[in-house]
């Protein structure tokens, strides 16, 4: 199970991947629209999205193809993501020093 934790994180911070989940924030966007918007083939969104569609992450509906991300799995993901957590406190440490 860490393995797939591990994999999804890798995933969702992959700037390849983290480049479209950032064009989903605001709810369903068509396949086509994305790909036109990032300069990036439908395929290649496909591929690259894969995995987070099999987790769940995000998901794929509709004619035309449309993507969706599961802003509220993914929040609980990064709540209980040691790492991410990690990093959010060594960010919050440091503000408290700065200010």
């Amino acid at each position: 199970m860490s393995e797939d934790k591990a994999k999804i994180a890798e995933t969702l911070f992959n700037p390849d991947v983290s480049v479209i989940m950032a064009e989903l924030e605001d709810g369903g966007i068509e396949s086509s629209v994305l790909s036109q918007k990032l300069g990036i083939s439908e395929d290649e969104i496909k591929t690259r999205l894969s995995y987070l569609v099999k987790t769940g992450f995000v998901t794929e509906s509709g004619s035309p193809l449309t993507y969706t991300a599961d802003s509220e799995k993914i929040s609980k993901f990064m709540e209980h993501d040691e790492n991410y957590a990690g990093v959010v406190d060594g960010l919050t440490e440091l503000d408290s020093y700065l200010n």
